[in-house]
């Protein structure tokens, strides 16, 4: 008993350690609780469960994470082969496996599927309101074995089209008695030139004889982040041009022959495409990464076990963005009090400029000069939060040495919160001399006549306020049981129960009506004095001839001076004659009373408002076998999982009635309920004719259930900058998959793996988002009334139903098409050379995937045949290591090559999509005793950029970087 006293006073005290670091905690070094020698001894642990699974996996063991330079979970991940990431912030955020993006990926954490989203930048996707897996918000470290499982067996759950990542944090009955293990680093950014702080530690200890054990792990990291480029939000022409084009054109060679005005000319066959929104862009980050892991586990006997598990996640901070801009050139009509009623691109001469043909009927305005041009400063700022819950109760019980019965509780939930977003414009009108060259790898754009610098110059014309949530919630229950009928035969059943919710909701600037108000000024402000609400931006690293510095709006100082965040400022509000709205929301707005002219509410944006709810109540059966076939041996698996999805979804609308001269606009909750079911049969064969030489053969049905944002039953009209409608889709079919895997793996050495696997995937349908050319509201598909977009234009100039200015989006399910590709795996550990190279080993893996995927127009005609969305037809990973008893050190190189982000493109371009990247990192660990280490990473070595293109012929639309990153720490093991 005294003992037992002592050790729980121990586990006490390195509790207290723990609980010193900040908390806020990610970036662990609990990965070290694993017993292995070793980086290299975790690549051999990893092997031998790839070797001995019946699907086929890929794992990565615990110092395999811990040692990899890596920011987060996501890019510890692009280690496996058939993995790519993309990138938000500098740092890898979602996965695509096998050519599949992360809508078709399940993950896992401890045994329970958990749907963790953020939200990004515009370009990289906004706020998450998909079923895909932000993996940004979760260290690598907090886990101690990744596994990505790539074919299907049946008592694994439905829902994956490309894998299951399954991610599991570390146990203490794994551990040997006591561990202390802890962790402090400094970062580096040698573009924001700022130092960023990380701590971990993780304390484990087992008591009463090893029958119980007590674990608990934290992390936290700090991040200043610089994020500085240029882009160009699509490019405006082709098929779907600004309507009416430029006013007059001169000097414009192309080929030798000087256009016209015809040429840009909205009814010209020949539009040529010019940038939308010429600007040069700086986000600033500050980010926050916070975990925490705890782990129970009580074994009273060699037949019983009991494990609670707990995680906890918070990833938040601030992002401050900055252009300098002009929205001329994607904009008609009047735009602001002292502009002319040509305002926007009808009122722009061109000077002079650069026309190329870069394909066949596809020309471009790379570069020109510009008069009346209007100038546009924009400030926009984001504090967002994902917070995330997680507790499993996992049973297991042998009633013999033949059937055993497990059971499983869990219950997660994951809040993202976007609870400030709000966005100031200044602008400075009519121009000259304005011009930009795309021509470059590296855009220059220059403003003329104004005046960058003078606060007096800009004018405040638009505030917009959009704060946005998501919710989600699961709750899960399991039940299975495994009976050993005889040597080399069990059997498996199991059910399972799930309901998941997911709920959106958007705020706009709102009277209550579904009109926006970003554009909608209080009296008097237009002409208020900026002086006061400016601060200079700087922008050093733009190339040579760019503006090095700007004044931008202080949105701090607009907040105070403007009362932005007081819904009840100049309450008295505009009366529409002869309307009535009634709403479901609270509102002040639809009293007497009135609300704020800064009020936020559901109103204008309906389509992002929505709750979706499945139950899932699934069953299986699974035979596992292990024989010899006439001397050969042969194992697997082969079932049948049965699943039943009842979804509920719920969105909003707006039901238009008149009386005599009273309109009455109803804010109406619309409802779609459907059940759907699907029988999922699988095989996994792995036969070993020579020793160490293993063949896998795999087949399955699978099934994915499609994007939540895509069943939302509601739509939003939105009538600032662009005038949409925005719409989901609750029929939305279900992905289904016909998947076959052929594969042979060598193990030729201790270490040493050569292998490659072929896949074949026959997907039944995709789903895309159709948008519509421009026409008048009335083409709406959904039979919505001119009064809805006459309601939303409210008086915004240009804006009404009769304009051919809309465009209707909405997901529609496609034919769907083969995925199909081979991968290749190599490592080795090469003891085979003399000393010190017998201390060297690679890591090489290729994957190559194509597709024939069939996009469809609204009428339900092919309208393009392209590569999948989110593809990359080649990604390659490559990792030189070397390591002794005292020095450990590597370079990895990650390659993706392009790919597709939209078929067919919006705008008028055929396609969408992202540049290719490759990112090397390296690091170095030196050990001075078997308790303190010394290392230094390098992350980003080549300075990447982030590029992402329009039209096939890749016109530029986003290029941008984030610096190389450089930590040194200390580890600690006890």
């Amino acid at each position: 008993m005294e003992n037992q006293f002592r050790r729980l006073l121990k586990l006490g005290v390195c509790a207290a350690v723990l609980g010193a670091v900040p908390a806020s905690a990610q970036d662990t070094q609990q990965m070290e609780v694993v017993t292995v020698t070793g980086f290299r001894g975790s690549l051999e642990k990893a092997l031998d469960v790839k070797r001995n699974s019946a699907s086929a996996v890929d794992t990565i063991m615990a110092e395999d994470i811990a040692k990899f330079p890596d920011l987060n979970l996501s890019e510890s991940l692009q280690r496996v082969p058939g993995v790519a990431i993309s990138r938000d912030a500098g740092e890898g955020r979602q996965l695509s496996v096998r050519g599949l993006g992360g809508g078709f990926t399940r993950t896992l954490v401890n045994g329970m599927e958990l749907l963790s989203t953020g939200g990004g930048t515009d370009a990289s996707g906004g706020t998450n309101r998909t079923r895909t897996f932000d993996f940004n918000v979760f260290a690598s470290d907090l886990f101690n074995q990744i596994d990505v499982e790539k074919t299907s067996m049946s008592e694994t759950e439905e829902g994956s089209l490309g894998s299951t990542v399954k991610l599991y944090t570390a146990h203490p009955l794994d551990i040997d008695g006591f561990k202390l293990a802890a962790s402090a680093k400094a970062g580096y950014n040698d573009l924001s030139h700022t130092y960023s702080p990380r701590f971990s530690a993780l304390i484990s200890d087992t008591f009463f004889g090893g029958k119980l054990g007590v674990l608990f792990s934290g992390a936290f990291v700090n991040r200043d982040l610089l994020d500085e480029g240029f882009s160009t939000v699509r490019w405006a022409g082709g098929a779907s041009p600004v309507a009416n084009g430029f006013r007059s054109v001169s000097g414009v060679s192309y080929n030798g022959t000087a256009l016209t005005t015809t040429d840009f000319n909205s009814s010209a066959a020949s539009t040529v495409f010019h940038p939308r929104i010429p600007r040069l862009d700086k986000y600033v980050d500050k980010q926050h990464r916070t975990g925490f892991t705890g782990s129970v586990q009580y074994k009273p006997d060699d037949a019983t076990l009991f494990t609670l598990d707990a995680l906890y996640a918070n990833f938040g901070g601030t992002r401050e963005e900055q252009f300098l801009e002009s929205f001329t050139f994607q904009q008609t009509g009047v735009c602001g009090p002292t502009s002319p009623a040509s305002c926007g691109i009808n009122q722009v001469d061109i000077v002079g400029g650069t026309v190329i043909e870069p394909r066949s009927g596809v020309r471009e305005l790379v570069a020109g000069t510009f008069n009346n041009v209007d100038a546009k400063s924009e400030r926009r700022h984001d504090k967002l939060m994902t917070e995330v819950y997680q507790v499993t109760l996992a049973g297991t019980h042998s009633f013999s040495n033949n059937f055993t019965v497990k059971g499983f509780l869990g219950f997660n939930s994951s809040v993202f919160a976007n609870s400030e977003q709000t966005t100031m414009q200044f602008d400075q009108y009519n121009v000259q001399n304005y011009k930009y060259d795309f021509s470059t790898p590296f855009p220059t754009i220059t403003y003329g006549s104004a005046d960058l610098m003078s606060s007096t110059a800009w004018q405040l014309v638009e505030i917009r306020l959009n704060p946005n949530w998501v919710y989600n919630r699961d709750t899960q229950a399991q039940i299975n049981a495994e009976w050993k009928v005889m040597t080399g035969l069990t059997l498996k059943a199991g059910l399972n129960w799930v309901e998941a919710k997911n709920r959106a909701v958007t705020f706009n600037r709102s009277n209550g009506t579904n009109a926006s108000r970003g554009a909608v000024l209080p009296t008097g402000v237009p002409a208020l004095s900026t002086v006061g609400m400016t601060e200079t931006f700087n922008l050093p690293s733009q190339p040579s001839g760019n503006p090095t510095k700007f004044f931008a709006p202080n949105i701090m100082a607009g907040i105070e001076a403007l009362h932005l965040y007081d819904s009840t400022y100049q309450s008295a509000q505009t009366v529409i004659a002869n309307t009535t709205w009634v709403s479901p929301f609270k509102s002040t707005c639809f009293t007497t009373a009135g609300c704020g002219v800064f009020n936020v509410g559901p109103e204008s944006a309906l389509g992002s408002n929505y709750t979706v709810q499945e139950n899932a109540l699934g069953g299986y059966l699974q035979a596992d076998f292990d024989t010899d076939l006439w001397g050969v041996p042969v194992r697997g698996n082969f079932g049948t999982r049965v699943v039943q999805t009842i979804q509920n979804s719920l969105g909003y609308g707006v039901l238009t009635t008149k009386s005599g001269a009273i309109t009455t606009n109803t804010i109406t909750p619309s409802t779609y309920h459907r059940v759907y079911a699907d029988v999922l049969p699988s095989f996994n064969i792995v036969v070993e004719p020579i020793e160490n030489l293993l063949f896998r053969v795999s087949g399955a049905k699978v099934m994915s259930r499609p994007g939540l944002g895509s069943l939302n039953p509601g739509v939003t009209l939105s009538v600032s900058g662009n005038k949409t409608a925005t719409a989901g889709n609750p029929e939305i079919k279900p992905y289904r998959a016909k998947t076959f895997d052929l594969s042979a793996e060598w193990y030729f050495a201790k270490g040493g793996l050569i292998s490659v696997a072929g896949f074949y995937k026959e997907v039944g349908t995709f789903v895309q988002t159709y948008t519509s050319p421009q026409s008048v509201f009335s083409a709406n598909p959904w039979g919505l009334p001119d009064s809805q977009a006459d309601a939303a234009c409210g008086t915004l100039a240009g804006c009404s139903a009769n304009s051919v200015v809309w465009t209707f989006s909405y997901p529609i399910n496609t034919p769907g098409g083969p995925v199909k590709g081979i991968e290749i795996n190599y490592q080795q550990p090469f003891t085979f050379l003399p000393g010190p190279f017998d201390r060297f080993g690679a890591i090489f893996n290729l994957t190559l995937v194509t597709s024939k995927i069939k996009y469809l127009n609204a009428s339900g005609a092919v309208s393009a045949v392209d590569q999948l969305t989110n593809l990359s037809q080649r990604s390659w990973n490559a990792t030189l290591y070397y390591e002794d008893d005292a020095l450990s050190a590597r370079v990895s190189a990650a390659y993706r090559s392009k790919y597709l982000t939209q078929v067919p493109g919006r705008n008028g371009s055929d396609v969408e999509g992202t540049a290719p990247t490759l990112n090397v990192d390296a690091s170095i660990t030196y050990t001075i005793d078997e308790n303190w280490a010394l290392t230094l990473e390098g992350l980003n070595l080549t300075n990447q950029r982030q590029s992402q293109y329009f039209d096939s012929s890749e016109m530029l639309s986003f290029k941008h970087m984030t610096g190389r990153e450089f930590l040194a720490g200390v580890r600690f093991n006890f």
